[in-house]
């Protein structure tokens, strides 16, 4: 039986980032993931990497510091998938006073050591651009710092980092039970698309399974039920673009809550969150009806022209495992990230991971290294601060001087689409731009060299798993292009498989 000194359950970003840090410790690591890398609550955050402005009303300054911190961190890590967006917060006659948000934007500006990114700003709506699409009666604002992520890419270059040390990925893979032995553990695996199942060895787990952690402790490792999280369901709106400009909205709703509205993939604009407890199965959540009218609505009191259902082009929604330190409601929740390791010694340790952000994942997985050398002992340093994610060697401020070096090798493929390569593959998208042809075109700008490097390099086995996590491709795929990738992706993992 094959031995590891920590079997990581989940391939979220938590899992992700403790398996990349660890394998760089020198613990070996191996990582199980019952679907594709990024197939649940990492794939559907609002794509931000913020501090979270809102938090600062529940008095959470130590997560809004330590989220802040972490902002321009991860930048320098992946400037190719994050990048600066400015947000626009527009003053209302029924929204939060003026001095307060004053109070909350110097704090947000001065708590968390910003150093690149611009300042707050104060904005006449009347003259400036982002107002144009707003009612009239909106005429003053101000104008903040914070980021765009690739959320899917981020979870799964941190799991390519962690292969490319020695880590054991291993995809469509259940962990159907824990057996403490010997001091540790013997993890039964289930390979998903063959039906075989394995044992290998643990010191140690890690619980990173998101919204099932609490079925991972009650089913699989048997102890008595509990429960430690509460299921929260957020969902968003894409819509047709609703303006012009690249910057943010961010909109102060009537209930306490706020939404965003943030250019998306070029041709449209997200539209979200919402806040609501979840009672059901996490793979099967949907935006629901009462969600959408939620968001139009919420979204229609600022906006010129109202929006509406019309406009939708996708829904997405997901489940957020926060921490149930048993607030009224879902929206106060609190969003620290709870870490707790549970049996003994002599029986066997598992590190339970509770709530956390994209934003502090990084952070999360140095605090969750301080728990599992507690009991495994110290490896190495911590490393991650500083060290880039696969394609992101290249300065936070070069990603228009990489698209120019780039295109000067490919002057027959669309300036566009290296763009869009550039933008998911940093300096990793001359692989697929080696030969100056992308092979057959499945639909968009998607071509077989890209394909192949999502399946050899990236986990990827099926046309939603590169049109959805690897890329929003699908935004632009019709059914019948979607089918026709999904049926040369049958041959090409097949063989992949086999070799």
């Amino acid at each position: 039986m094959e031995q590891f000194d920590i079997v990581v359950v989940g391939g979220g970003v938590n899992g992700c980032g403790i398996a990349r840090d660890a394998i760089g410790r020198g613990f070996s690591v191996l990582l199980a993931e019952q679907n594709d890398l990024a197939s649940g609550t990492s794939s559907a955050s609002t794509k931000l990497i913020h501090g979270g402005l809102r938090y600062l009303e529940f008095y959470d300054f130590a997560l809004v510091r330590e989220a802040l911190k972490e902002r321009e961190v991860l930048w320098a890590m992946a400037p190719h998938i994050i990048w600066p967006l400015r947000f626009v917060l527009p003053e209302a006659a029924d929204s939060r006073p003026a001095w307060l948000l004053r109070l909350g934007l110097f704090l947000y500006d001065h708590i968390g050591g910003r150093k690149r990114l611009p300042p707050t700003r104060s904005l006449d709506l009347r003259r400036d651009p982002a107002g144009a699409a707003l009612k009239p009666s909106m005429i003053r604002g101000f104008e903040y710092s914070d980021c765009w992520v690739m959320d899917a890419r981020l979870v799964v270059l941190n799991a390519r980092d962690a292969a490319a040390r020695g880590a054991r990925i291993h995809t469509q893979t259940q962990v159907t039970h824990l057996t403490r032995q010997d001091g540790g553990f013997v993890v039964r695996l289930k390979d998903r698309s063959s039906g075989e199942t394995r044992e290998v060895g643990a010191k140690l787990v890690v619980n990173a399974a998101g919204p099932w952690v609490d079925q991972v402790l009650n089913s699989v490792v048997g102890e008595t039920p509990r429960r430690h999280v509460r299921l929260v369901q957020g969902s968003h709106l894409v819509m047709k673009r609703l303006y012009d400009h690249d910057r943010c909205y961010i909109f102060q709703n009537r209930d306490g809550r706020v939404i965003f509205a943030i250019p998306y993939e070029g041709e449209f604009t997200l539209i979200g969150t919402t806040d609501r407890d979840y009672p059901g199965d996490p793979a099967t959540v949907k935006a629901t009806p009462e969600e959408v009218d939620y968001l139009c609505a919420a979204a229609s009191e600022y906006f010129r022209i109202p929006v509406t259902r019309e406009g939708i082009v996708w829904t997405y929604s997901g489940v957020r495992a926060l921490y149930d330190d048993g607030a009224s409601k879902a929206q106060e929740t609190t969003r620290e990230y709870v870490l707790k390791l549970d049996g003994t010694t002599e029986s066997g340790m598992i590190l339970n991971i509770f709530g956390g952000k994209i934003t502090t994942y990084r952070h999360l997985s140095e605090r969750a290294l301080e728990k599992i050398e507690s009991v495994l002992g110290t490896r190495g340093p911590a490393w991650t601060k500083g060290a880039t994610l696969p394609g992101g060697d290249f300065p936070m401020d070069g990603f228009e001087a990489l698209v120019t070096s780039l295109q000067k090798f490919v002057s027959k493929i669309a300036p566009q689409t290296v763009r869009r390569l550039a933008r998911a593959y940093g300096t990793e998208a001359q692989v697929i731009l080696k030969d100056g042809d992308l092979g057959r075109i499945f639909g968009a700008d998607l071509g077989e060299r890209e394909v192949a490097f999502l399946v050899e390099k990236e986990w990827a086995h099926s046309a939603t798993d590169i049109l959805w996590r690897r890329s929003k491709l699908g935004l632009r795929f019709s059914a019948e292009e979607e089918q026709a990738l999904a049926r040369h992706l049958e041959g090409v993992t097949d063989q992949f498989a086999r070799a």
